[in-house]
């Protein structure tokens, strides 16, 4: 296991060699010198002005879908690298449907939503490669990545809304509840007045089972406590009735209580403007109970989707089946939480093997060589992992042997 050494803080690096590495100033100028160009592409590339939309406009794979995620890279340059937060995510968000994101902290779920919503830091974070294609109302389809800023603004907000994860940081301290709710509608309702923008708030914070409306739109958000301001966002994002939802851990936080009145909530509003949902969570209880379909990513990968009876009755991958076993209520009585070794790699070093070999029960030979092939197991279930790859049945054989003679 090898390190960086960067201004006396070490980095570790997933790796095979034991050393301790430093970053020469050489390095670091390489670094700020690719880093700086990459910068100036992308600042060049986003000013640009009145882009034909025909430069955007594209076709769906499958009309039935909202968003379709193919191959999509975001990446983040650093002072010490570049990190790969996103490495070559594909799934698709199906019209009326919830699609649930599951994985640890740092493993690419909200940098995946926000490179669809365009919101990621930028120019430090890029979408690098890929497609994010959307589809609106009218059928027409939209290259999220070759959109404008100024055209992505007419999108944002009113066709994909999305339920931030901690609505305190989300929400403007100095301006009121009403004053942020009203712009929303203002921005993207046409001929919206402020009477009008004031009723469409105010309904909307009715929608979502907040008492005595009037005095929390003429609140500040500090006067309100958590489960409220977590509302008043669902409100807000509710709008304008966008096609898209994304809640990004739209129950962190929150009391038991409070996290079921919201996910009823979500799911009643869902069916009433047949919307679709991307939920982002670590609760795999509430993955159960919401989504339809699951996506489960690692080290910004996906390593597992399926329908979410495939996933919770018949996991494939180790990761996915050790996020099983450490759910409350898995083991037996009186037993430990399971919890799964080691840590997600750094994702400035990544290896060109699979990401979770160094934490894997099951791990064998080809682990360690290449990163596995996408496994299908039925039309929608599919898994990146070698243990199912046919051309390595024989070394699992002689593996499991090795282990029970030796």
């Amino acid at each position: 296991m090898g390190f960086f050494n960067f201004k006396n803080k070490k980095i570790q690096l997933e790796d095979d060699i034991d050393e301790t590495m430093y970053l020469s100033v050489k390095e670091e100028r390489r670094i700020a010198k690719e880093n700086k160009k990459v910068f100036r592409d992308y600042t060049k590339l986003k000013r640009r002005k009145n882009v034909s939309e025909e430069e955007y406009l594209t076709q769906m794979r499958d009309s039935a879908n909202v968003v379709e995620f193919d191959d999509l890279h975001t990446y983040f340059y650093t002072d010490v690298g570049t990190v790969k937060s996103v490495n070559g995510v594909s799934f698709d968000v199906p019209q009326g449907k919830i699609v649930g994101v599951v994985g640890e902290s740092g493993c690419g779920k909200s940098v995946t939503s926000l490179s669809l919503m365009q919101l990621v830091q930028a120019p430090t974070g890029q979408i690098v490669s890929g497609s994010i294609r959307y589809q609106d109302a009218t059928g027409k389809c939209y290259e999220i990545t070759d959109m404008p800023t100024d055209a992505m603004l007419h999108i944002r907000g009113k066709d994909i809304a999305m339920i931030f994860q901690e609505p305190m940081t989300s929400l403007n301290p100095v301006f009121k509840i009403g004053n942020q709710m009203d712009e929303v509608v203002l921005l993207h309702v046409e001929d919206a007045t402020s009477e009008s923008a004031k009723a469409r708030s105010i309904e909307m914070l009715n929608l979502v089972g907040i008492a005595d409306v009037e005095k929390v739109y003429d609140s500040y958000p500090h006067e309100l406590s958590g489960g409220m301001r977590q509302r008043v966002m669902i409100a807000m994002a509710l709008s304008c009735d966008p096609r898209l939802i994304i809640a990004d851990e739209p129950t962190t936080a929150l009391d038991v209580t409070i996290q079921a009145q919201i996910l009823e909530l979500l799911r009643e509003v869902k069916d009433r403007i047949h919307g679709s949902i991307m939920l982002i969570t670590h609760d795999l209880g509430v993955i159960a109970e919401m989504a339809d379909l699951v996506v489960v990513m690692y080290a910004g990968r996906i390593v597992e989707k399926g329908t979410v009876q495939e996933i919770f009755k018949n996991p494939k991958h180790p990761y996915t089946i050790g996020l099983m076993k450490s759910r409350p209520g898995s083991q037996n009585t009186g037993d430990r939480l399971y919890s799964i070794k080691g840590q997600v790699p750094n994702p400035i070093n990544m290896p060109p093997y699979c990401y979770f070999y160094n934490r894997c029960d099951k791990a064998f030979a080809p682990c360690s060589q290449s990163y596995p092939d996408l496994m299908q197991f039925s039309k929608t279930h599919f898994a990146n992992c070698h243990l199912y790859d046919p051309k390595y049945a024989s070394d699992l054989k002689d593996e499991k042997m090795e282990k029970q003679n030796g």
